[in-house]
C-alpha cells in the first residue's frame, strides 16, 4: 500500500513545467524487488520499472522472461530508454535510435489515494508497431480526475518486434510477435502487482490508439490473455482487421536475413548471425524515416499468439467477451497527408492524388500485395467518387478520400462487434483541435489522427520534434468531457458511470446504431446512417477488403 509521507527532495524532472518531488517514502515492494516513486502536482508516479529482462544477446527474438530480482531500493523517479526505432511518422515519435533494452513500464497514482483499490487503466501507445513511447503520455489527469490508477508501457517495435524468420521460428518458442508477447507480459506483471499501487487487479482496463488500438484488438484475439483483463478501448484503428499471414512475413524475414548478409539459410547458423547484427546496422535496415520499410511486418497470424486477421475472429466471435469502446476521428486521413507534405514542404496535388490512389487500388486487395486483386477499374472509380469539382483544394480532397478508408474500415469492425458485446462507439469531431505538425505548406490540420490524444494526455504532442500547444477554455471542456468518459468506463464498463445517459450504446439493430459525436461547443449524438453518409461507407463497402 501507498506511503504518503514528507517530501525530502526537490526534483526537476516530469512533464513540461509541472514540478516533481523525489520521495523515500514512496516506496513499493513489487515482485522482483522495492521501487521508489516521485510526486507530481496531484499524481504520484513511478517510472522506468523494468518488467522483463533486456531483450538483448541470445534474448533478442525470443519471448521476454522475467526480470532478475533486485534487493536495494530502485530509484523510479525516470523513464525507461525508448525502443529502437527508424521510421518516425512525420513528427509522431523520436528520436530515432537503436535501443534494446526497453522494456519498462510506468505506474502513474492519483496522489490522495483511500483504501479503495482503485481501476486499471493499462495504456498501449501507438506509432504503426515502428515507433512511439510510454513516456510520451502525461497519464496525471486521467489519474487525478478520473481516480484511477495508470500504466503505459514499451514494447519492442518494427524489426525487433515483429518478425518471422523460419530460423527463428523453429527453436521451440513462441515467435513472429515479440511486441505483442511483452504487451502480454507486462499486463501480467501489472496483474500481480498493481494492488501494491493501489490497483485493482480484477479491473483493468487495456486501451490504446492507432497501433496501441490494434494492439487492444490483437489482446482480445489472443488466447494467451484470457481472464487478464475486463474492459477494452479501441481508438483510431482498423489495421487489426487484417493480419499479417505467415507466408508474407517469412519471406519478408529471409529477405531481411540475405540484406543483412545473413543469407538465406534457415538453420541455427542463420539465427546466430541475426542475434549477433550489430543493433545499428538493424535499425538501419528497418527502414527510412519518412516511409515503412521493405521488410517491416505488423503482427502476424501466427496461430498461438495470435490465432487470425480480427476481421476473422469478431466475425466468428472467437475473443474475449467484454465491454469495449470503439472509436475514430472525424478527419483521420488529415495526419497521414501531413507526413509527406512535412518531409517534401510541397503541398498537395493532384497528381499526388492520383498516385496515392493508384498505389492504394491498382493492384492485390489483400495485406501487402497479397490475392484478391482490385478490379483494375477500381483506382478510376475512387477518383470519380472523389471528383477535384468537389474540394476547394487537393489536400482536402486527400484528406477526404484516405479518412473515409479508414474510418469505413473502423464502422465494419464495430458492425462486426454489435450485439456480440456492450459497445459505445463514438468520433472525436474538433476540427480546431491543436496540430502537432509545424505548419504546413497550404494545409489545414482538421481532427486529425491522433488529435484526440492531447485531449486525455496534457500536451501531448508526439516526439522530439512535435510542437505543443496548449488547449483553449472550450477545449478544455472536452477534454474533462473524454477523461470523464475514458474514466467511467474504466470503472463501471460504461463510459456514462452513474451519471446521466450521454453516451448511447451501439445496438444490433442498423437503424438504432448512434454514435457520440466528441466536439465543441457540445457532445452530441448522431446515427449510424449519417456516419455512413458523411464518410461514404455504402461505396467503400463495395471496395474493401478484409482479410
Amino acid at each position: 500500500m501507498l506511503n504518503w509521507k514528507s517530501v525530502l527532495v526537490i526534483a526537476a524532472l516530469g512533464f513540461g513545467s509541472q514540478q516533481a518531488i523525489a520521495n523515500p517514502d514512496l516506496i513499493v515492494e513489487t515482485n522482483k524487488g522495492p521501487v521508489q516513486g516521485m510526486t507530481r502536482d496531484n499524481v504520484v508516479e513511478y517510472r522506468g520499472i523494468p518488467y522483463a529482462k533486456p531483450p538483448v544477446g541470445d534474448l533478442r527474438w525470443k519471448p521476454p522472461v522475467e526480470h532478475t530480482e533486485w534487493k536495494n531500493v530502485r530509484d523510479a523517479t525516470s523513464f525507461g530508454k525508448t525502443c529502437g526505432q527508424v521510421t518516425l511518422l512525420g513528427v509522431f515519435a523520436g528520436p530515432a535510435n537503436t535501443n534494446e533494452d526497453c522494456l519498462y513500464l510506468n505506474v502513474t497514482a492519483p496522489k490522495m489515494a483511500g483504501n479503495e483499490k482503485l481501476p486499471v487503466l493499462f495504456w498501449i501507445h501507438g506509432g504503426g508497431f515502428v515507433d512511439g513511447a510510454s513516456s510520451d503520455y502525461d497519464a496525471s489527469k486521467l489519474a487525478n480526475q478520473g481516480n484511477i490508477i495508470v500504466v503505459s508501457v514499451n514494447y519492442r517495435l518494427s524489426l525487433l518486434g515483429f518478425f518471422a524468420h523460419p530460423a527463428l521460428n523453429k527453436e521451440g518458442h513462441l515467435f513472429a510477435n515479440y511486441g505483442l508477447l511483452d504487451q502480454q507480459f507486462a499486463l501480467r506483471w501489472t496483474k500481480e502487482n498493481i494492488s501494491k499501487f493501489g490497483g485493482n487487479p480484477d479491473n483493468i482496463t487495456v486501451a490504446g490508439q492507432s497501433a496501441g488500438g490494434a494492439s487492444v484488438a490483437y489482446n482480445l484475439i489472443s488466447p494467451l490473455t484470457k481472464g487478464m483483463f475486463q474492459r477494452a478501448i479501441i481508438q483510431s484503428s482498423a489495421s487489426y482487421l487484417s493480419a499479417t499471414p505467415m507466408s508474407v512475413a517469412e519471406k519478408k524475414a529471409i529477405n531481411f536475413a540475405e540484406a543483412a548478409g545473413c543469407g538465406r539459410g534457415v538453420d541455427a547458423a542463420t539465427a546466430t548471425c541475426l542475434r549477433n547484427l550489430p543493433a545499428d546496422k538493424l535499425m538501419k535496415l528497418s527502414g527510412p524515416v519518412d516511409k515503412f520499410g521493405p521488410y517491416v511486418v505488423t503482427p502476424v497470424a501466427d496461430g498461438k499468439i495470435l490465432p487470425s486477421s480480427g476481421a476473422t475472429a469478431f466475425a466468428s466471435g472467437e475473443f474475449h467477451k467484454m465491454p469495449i469502446m470503439y472509436g475514430s476521428t472525424q478527419d483521420e486521413g488529415s495526419f497521414f497527408a501531413a507526413i509527406p507534405v512535412y518531409y517534401s514542404g510541397k503541398a498537395i496535388t493532384q497528381e499526388d492524388v492520383t498516385n496515392y490512389v493508384n498505389s492504394a487500388f491498382g493492384g492485390n486487395a489483400g495485406y501487402a500485395g497479397t490475392p484478391p486483386s482490385y478490379p483494375k477499374d477500381t483506382p478510376e472509380k475512387v477518383l470519380t467518387h472523389y471528383p477535384s469539382s468537389e474540394y476547394k483544394s487537393e489536400q482536402l480532397r486527400m484528406i477526404a478520400i484516405q479518412s473515409d478508408v479508414m474510418v469505413c474500415r473502423i464502422q465494419h469492425g464495430a458492425h462486426l462487434l454489435a450485439g456480440k458485446v456492450p459497445l459505445y462507439a463514438y468520433e472525436f469531431r474538433d476540427q480546431t483541435a491543436p496540430s502537432m505538425f509545424p505548419d504546413l505548406p497550404d494545409f489545414r490540420p482538421m481532427a486529425y489522427h491522433t488529435a484526440d490524444l492531447q485531449y486525455q494526455f496534457p500536451g501531448f504532442h508526439g516526439g522530439d520534434k512535435g510542437v505543443q500547444h496548449p488547449l483553449n477554455a472550450q477545449q478544455q471542456k472536452l477534454s474533462d468531457q473524454i477523461v470523464a468518459g475514458w474514466t467511467n468506463f474504466a470503472r463501471y464498463g460504461n463510459p456514462n458511470g452513474k451519471g446521466p445517459k450521454i453516451w448511447p450504446d451501439y445496438s444490433s439493430d442498423p437503424n438504432a446504431q448512434s454514435y457520440l459525436s466528441q466536439d465543441i461547443p457540445e457532445l452530441s449524438t448522431f446515427s449510424n446512417n449519417d456516419f455512413t453518409a458523411m464518410h461514404k461507407c455504402d461505396f467503400w463497402k463495395d471496395v474493401l477488403v478484409y482479410k
